[in-house]
C-alpha cells in the first residue's frame, strides 16, 4: 500500500496483512493506531484533534460494516480454490478482488481525511513534507541499498519467509524455486521509488492548493494511474514471474502444507466475520 498515502492506507494494509489471532486485537485498537500514525505526519490539537477522532471512528464504522464482510467472503473463496489446487485464473481472480477492495477502502478513507488536509497550516505542511522525506530515506535504505545480487538475495529471503508463514517450512526444491524467481523477476524498486515520489508530489500539490477534498479520493483509489510506461512494463513482467512461482509452489505442496494454507484462510474468514459482527450503524460524516 505508498508512503504519500500512508494515512489513508494504514488500516487497509494492516487488516489485509496482519496475522489472524493478532488481527482481532490489532483491529480492536485500530483507532489508537491510526491516531498515532496520523500524529507522525500532522500535529493536530483541540477541535482539529476531536475532528480527526470522529473521522477515524466513522471510517472504522464503515470498514467494519462494509469491508470486513467482503474480506470474509474472499478468504473463504480463496480457501476453496487453494484446496482444489491453484490455476492461473485463480491468481488473476485474487489479484483483482484485492485490488477492488483496496481501492474502495482507500477512496472512503481519503474522503474522510481530505477536508482536514485542505485546512493545514503552512507549518503543518512543512511537517508533512519532512515526514515524507524521512519515509523516502527509509525506503531507500531498505530497498535500494546493496548490489543487484544482494537485493535479489534479500528478495528471495523475504519471499521464502512469506511463503513459510502460509504453508510452513519449504523443502529444498521449493526454496530453489524461490531463488529462481528472485533471479528472474525484474527489480522494480528504483521505479517504485520514483512512483512514490510522484504520488507524494501530487498529494502535496493538492494540500497546498486546498484541493484535497476534490481530488484526493480519486488519486487514492487509482494510485497506479500516471505511472510511466517503463514501470508498467516492469511491473507486468514481475507479476508474470510471481504468478509462475505461486503455481509451481502450489504444484509441489505436500498435503500438510496445503492443509496449513487452507486453514490460514479459514481463520482469516472467521476473524473477519467476527469483527464484522461488531459493526455499528453510524453513517459517515460528509
Amino acid at each position: 500500500m505508498r508512503r504519500g498515502l500512508r494515512l489513508v492506507a494504514a488500516l487497509v494494509a494492516g487488516v489485509l496483512l496482519a496475522g489472524c489471532s493478532a488481527m482481532r486485537l490489532a483491529y480492536e485498537n485500530a483507532d489508537t493506531y491510526l491516531r498515532w500514525r496520523a500524529s507522525a505526519y500532522i500535529d493536530v490539537h483541540g477541535a482539529a484533534a476531536d475532528e480527526l477522532d470522529e473521522r477515524i471512528d466513522a471510517f472504522l464504522d464503515w470498514h467494519r460494516a462494509k469491508a470486513l464482510p467482503q474480506y470474509a467472503r474472499f478468504s473463504e473463496e480463496a480457501a476453496k480454490r487453494l484446496a482444489s489446487g491453484l490455476s492461473a485464473g485463480d491468481l488473476v481472480w485474487g489479484y483483482d478482488a484485492l485490488q477492488l477492495q483496496a481501492r474502495e477502502g482507500l477512496r472512503v478513507a481519503a474522503v474522510q481525511v481530505a477536508p482536514m488536509l485542505d485546512r493545514l497550516s503552512a507549518e503543518q505542511i512543512v511537517q508533512l513534507e519532512r515526514r515524507l522525506a524521512e519515509d523516502n530515506r527509509k525506503f531507500a535504505r531498505e530497498n535500494l541499498n546493496g548490489s543487484e545480487a544482494e537485493r535479489r538475495k534479500r528478495r528471495a529471503r523475504v519471499m521464502q519467509n512469506r511463503l513459510e508463514e502460509w504453508v510452513g517450512k519449504l523443502n529444498q526444491a521449493q526454496v530453489e524455486r524461490v531463488r529462481q524467481y528472485a533471479e528472474r523477476a525484474p527489480l522494480t524498486d528504483v521505479h517504485r521509488d520514483r512512483d512514490r515520489k510522484r504520488l507524494q508530489a501530487e498529494v502535496l500539490a493538492m494540500v497546498r492548493g486546498r484541493d484535497s477534498a476534490r481530488r484526493l479520493p480519486e488519486l487514492a483509489a487509482n494510485w497506479q494511474q500516471g505511472r510511466d510506461a517503463a514501470f508498467l512494463a516492469l511491473n507486468e513482467a514481475w507479476r508474470k514471474e510471481f504468478y509462475a512461482l505461486l503455481i509451481d509452489i502450489d504444484r509441489t505442496l505436500t498435503p500438510a502444507q496445503r492443509a496449513k494454507a487452507v486453514a490460514n484462510f479459514h481463520r482469516y474468514a472467521e476473524d473477519f466475520a467476527v469483527l464484522a459482527g461488531q459493526a455499528g450503524a453510524e453513517p459517515l460524516p460528509q
